[in-house]
């Protein structure tokens, strides 16, 4: 089942580079059809998973690849991993049913989506570290045609920045697999076996250097403060649905990275360094915050709140490393909880506001905010729909974001109450530039050039719609998710 939902979409690319006679219209239509499989196969995956199991990993799938180095087509998933593939295979649904201009070349640009979203739930669903790694490094050559060939501006550049620096990230990544999986004996790159054996404890210099190489190309990836200089730009010049993408899955596969392996796999050395980390994470949430503030570009600035956003993620599974003194185990189970329903939370919120740029630049070209006001009156659907996801993205109560981002200060404030302090300069930080935001683009006089300014088709209120439905239910009644992220925070805590 999850190796179906991992491959249709590669099969549905394929098909669109031969069905050179496809209109537009009839490649959008198949592209959504097959984005809809891997959502009905999640769901299905959810109704099989079992809460109650005290096993890590479910629905295993395994073939033997490279035997003799103990590598293997491996997939399965534990609580955090379905939940983030189920988000990741929604997004991916919206963003493909969203419109953007494919500038006449629209086979091309939904068999790269649909190539994606193969390697994206690919990733979050293998359980061998060097399938890990394939998926990672593909992911970047989708993205990077995606930017490149349907961006505008200075796409090329932003395409060539974001490539060259996440592929080094990538490659210290590879090192870092290496040293890991070299420990072990017999050799394996089987993610299970390795967090059972725990290889590198004990290892000193060795498994600092490892540990290193994972943060460094996991933190390019997230992005951390101060690899984050590839974001921006590539936000900017990257069509609408790519950017929702860029933002709410591939952002994730480095907090997920992190996750999966150094803190589930190198439990002692995260463990040694989780300060330095959550300091880190600190630093990313108030500048990010900050300099989203000074931006008057309207994609920049919530490029920049994703840098702020991903710090909390990583404040959450830093946290959760750190503390074994009596009773901090709730709270740092609390706090990796926090940072994988931040993942899901931001992925939703995050992906509605980039489509909703998407409507922006369609209308009007421009996505500078001076330029706007007082477009609630000729576009109330539009304007509801950027209300709903800049409250959620600000942490207002009853939204999506607030779920994640109280267990993660209550889970810090239990083990570095000064850091937690701190991380809430950036929700307040966060609510004027948001607020501010609104307040130029959808209220105040309407310019005479937008009197004729169109309000969301039924396709974008479709699509809008369905991502807010979502942000709201995790919101309101955030069991259903809570249920499943912690069945696999417990056991990841609970761990030796």
């Amino acid at each position: 089942m999850l190796s179906v939902a991992i491959f249709v979409p590669l099969l549905g690319a394929a098909v669109l580079v031969l069905a050179r006679s496809w209109s537009e219209k009839a490649a959008r239509i198949f592209s959504v059809v097959v984005a809809a499989v891997p959502v009905l196969l999640m769901v299905a995956a959810w109704a099989r998973f079992d809460t109650g199991s005290d096993a890590l990993f479910q629905l295993v799938e395994a073939v033997p690849w490279i035997p003799t180095l103990g590598v293997g087509y491996r997939v399965g998933v534990d609580g955090i991993s379905l939940a983030i593939a189920s988000m990741t295979a929604l997004l991916f649904l919206t963003s493909i049913a969203y419109p953007a201009d494919y500038k006449g070349r629209a086979r091309q640009y939904f068999a790269w989506f649909l190539f994606l979203e193969c390697v994206s739930l690919g990733l979050f669903l293998a359980l061998d570290l060097l399938l890990f790694y394939v998926f990672f490094d593909l992911s970047l050559v989708g993205m990077y045609f995606l930017i490149g060939r349907w961006g505008h501006g200075q796409a090329g550049r932003a395409a060539l920045k974001f490539f060259v620096y996440t592929f080094a990230g990538s490659l210290m990544m590879l090192l870092a697999i290496l040293g890991l999986s070299l420990a072990t004996d017999p050799l394996t790159f089987d993610m299970a076996a390795i967090i059972a054996a725990q290889p590198l404890a004990g290892q000193g210099a060795l498994a600092t250097l490892v540990l290193l190489g994972f943060l460094v190309g996991l933190g390019i990836k997230t992005p951390l403060v101060p690899f984050h200089t590839w974001l921006p730009p590539a936000h900017v010049e990257a069509p609408a649905p790519a950017s929702a993408i860029l933002a709410g899955v591939l952002l994730k596969m480095g907090t997920y990275g992190l996750i999966r392996i150094p803190f589930a796999m190198m439990r002692e050395e995260f463990a040694r360094y989780a300060l330095p980390i959550a300091i880190l994470a600190v630093v990313s949430i108030l500048y990010g915050a900050l300099v989203a503030f000074g931006q008057g570009n309207i994609k920049r600035r919530i490029a920049y709140t994703s840098v702020n956003h991903m710090g909390y993620a990583v404040l959450g599974i830093a946290v959760a490393a750190a503390g074994t003194g009596p009773g901090l185990a709730r709270a740092r189970q609390l706090a990796l909880t926090g940072a994988t329903v931040e993942m899901i939370a931001h992925g939703l919120v995050t992906g509605a506001l980039f489509l909703i740029t998407g409507s922006l630049w369609q209308r009007g070209e421009n996505y500078d905010m001076d330029t706007y006001g007082g477009l609630a009156a000729p576009a109330p659907a539009l304007t509801g729909a950027t209300v709903l996801a800049a409250f959620a993205s600000l942490g207002m109560p009853g939204l999506a974001q607030f779920v994640a981002e109280f267990q993660v200060f209550v889970g810090t404030f239990a083990v570095y109450p000064w850091l937690a302090a701190l991380a809430l300069i950036g929700v307040l930080v966060t609510a004027g530039l948001f607020l501010q935001m609104l307040q130029k683009v959808f209220f105040g006089q309407l310019p005479e050039r937008w009197a004729g300014f169109r309000d969301l088709t039924p396709s974008e209120s479709a699509t809008l719609a369905v991502l807010s439905a979502f942000i709201v239910a995790i919101g309101v009644f955030p069991a259903w998710l809570l249920n499943l992220v912690q069945t696999t925070s417990s056991i990841l805590v609970a761990s030796p």
